[in-house]
């Protein structure tokens, strides 16, 4: 299987984390997302665990929105004496 940024995939001995999309493609292996909500790398030697998924069968991970940080009160300066 060819591994390309964009294919839906699915890891052969993680079906628990559902399928994948793949993410980025270097020398030595490849970012996907899974649907779980975790990113993984997965090693060119390890490409042989990966096959084929339905696009459908992509869910992305829902987005948590941040919560802004309260803004924090200046410092004091200190007195000289």
């Amino acid at each position: 299987m060819t591994i390309k940024v964009g294919s839906i995939v699915s890891h052969t001995r993680g079906q628990e984390w559902g399928a994948g999309k793949v993410l980025e493609v270097t020398s030595t292996l490849a970012m996907i997302q899974f649907s779980d909500g975790k990113k993984r790398k997965i090693a060119v030697s390890h490409f042989s665990t990966l096959e084929p998924a339905a696009p459908g069968s992509y869910l992305p991970p829902t987005e948590v929105p941040v919560e802004a940080k309260p803004a924090r009160a200046p410092r004091a300066t200190k007195k000289k004496k």
